[in-house]
């Protein structure tokens, strides 16, 4: 079987499953080993020295110590990979950590980057901190070119956009960077809805805790990518130990299986309520790109597949009005992240977007909905209940949220 002839959803179920029969198994197995045994001292020396320095695995090698490789992990790495129609993946414990590895891998003359902003919060907050010996130049889509040094080494661009779910013109980036290498966070999209590889970008990057184990028990991160960039993706990953743990592999490769039927269900249902809010008094603007007028370069249908499942939403009564909302909110769950089978909603400003420079912090009145498997009918009356008891106006705490802003400089969440 080639999977690369087959549609996406069948790759989806059988991808990294190619080494099962000869193993006389079915079900996805998981190495819990923290070590292995060597063959002898000269190759268990090689294969140390192969896997540290971002190589694979060998015949007649050895797996040496689960910091280096775990064949669980390998397994999702290759479904990963398929999906998203590159040569190699590399998975790592979190999608920061996955981030951090793709900036502690540049070369050591190139690390200014140019970020595309809005970005997630902790990304945003880790590349404006410098942690990483990296300068930031954050822009807009349209200023990338101009931002670009002779030290460049990396344009990092997220589409949709989070929290406000702008779609950005992935191949107009890659044109505008030139040679430099484009990582577009597609944790929103999925490889179902949009393959940045095929699109001109160097790197695909997700946190993997969200639509691909999609369920809320996992936390994970994984960047697709060629086989020289893979190589030092997974030297930086040696070296700081961040490789994801065996059991969450599994539990992501066995969500791959039913990525495509659940990407679909949840946008089909966001797509509904995003339609209802949009003519809610209370809610002065929805953004979801799958509403008219939402999506003026028309990259639905030519860069990402579907509008997707996520819809924010500003309110009327600006952060009064959110407390409101997430705080009465019956069948959502009010906790960050997303992409689970349950509906989500939280206040990006508040929590994921708190670090993030109050110049490029979403506004006061905006809350991120992730939408999950319910009916959408009781999503929306949900939804409803909760904005009934909006009484309107902005208030002290929105002034108390905007004094924080303006002082915090190095919170974390």
């Amino acid at each position: 079987m080639a999977p690369t002839t087959l549609h996406p959803d069948t790759v989806a179920v059988h991808a990294g499953r190619e080494d099962l029969a000869a193993m006389g198994v079915h079900a996805l197995p998981i190495d819990l080993s923290s070590t292995s045994p060597l063959p002898d001292v000269e190759l268990g020396g090689l294969s140390y020295e192969v896997l540290a320095t971002g190589g694979r695995p060998f015949d007649g090698g050895s797996n040496v110590y689960a910091r280096l490789w775990n064949p669980t992990v390998g397994r999702f790495e290759v479904a990963l990979a398929k999906l998203e129609h590159s040569e190699e993946a590399v998975a790592f414990s979190s999608g920061m950590a996955a981030i951090t590895a793709v900036l502690l891998s540049l070369p050591r003359d190139r690390r200014h980057v140019v970020a595309v902003r809005p970005l997630y919060g902790g990304t945003d907050h880790l590349l404006d901190a410098g942690t990483l010996g990296t300068e930031t130049t954050f822009t807009t889509p349209e200023g990338v070119a101009a931002a670009l040094r002779p030290d460049t080494g990396l344009v990092i661009v997220e589409s949709p956009a989070n929290p406000s779910l702008e779609l950005v013109d992935i191949r107009a980036v890659v044109a505008a960077a030139g040679d430099v290498p484009v990582v577009v966070d597609n944790t929103f999209a999925t490889p179902v809805l949009q393959r940045p590889l095929d699109l001109g970008a160097a790197m695909s990057l997700h946190s993997a805790t969200k639509y691909l184990g999609g369920h809320g028990d996992v936390v994970g991160g994984v960047v697709a990518c060629d086989a020289k960039t893979a190589a030092a993706l997974r030297r930086t990953r040696a070296i700081t130990g961040a490789i994801l743990h065996p059991l969450a592999a599994y539990l992501l490769h066995r969500g791959l299986a039913t990525l495509p039927i659940r990407v679909r269900a949840q946008q089909a249902g966001a797509t509904r309520v995003a339609a209802h809010l949009a003519h809610h008094p209370h809610v002065a603007r929805v953004h979801f790109p799958g509403l008219p007028g939402a999506d003026p370069k028309g990259l639905i249908g030519t860069q990402q597949d579907g509008p997707g499942a996520m819809v924010s939403i500003e309110l009327e009564g600006g952060y009064d009005a959110a407390v409101t909302l997430t705080s009465s909110v019956r069948v959502f769950t009010h906790a960050v992240s997303l992409g689970s089978v349950d509906s989500l909603i939280q206040h990006p400003a508040s929590l994921t977007h708190r670090p993030v420079a109050a110049a490029a912090k979403p506004g006061a009145g905006l809350v991120r909905l992730s939408i999950g498997l319910e009916d959408p009918d009781d999503l929306i009356a949900d939804l409803d209940q909760a904005l009934a008891q909006i009484a309107g106006g902005s208030g002290a705490a929105e002034e108390a949220l905007e004094d924080t802003a303006a002082t915090e400089t190095s919170a974390t969440v």
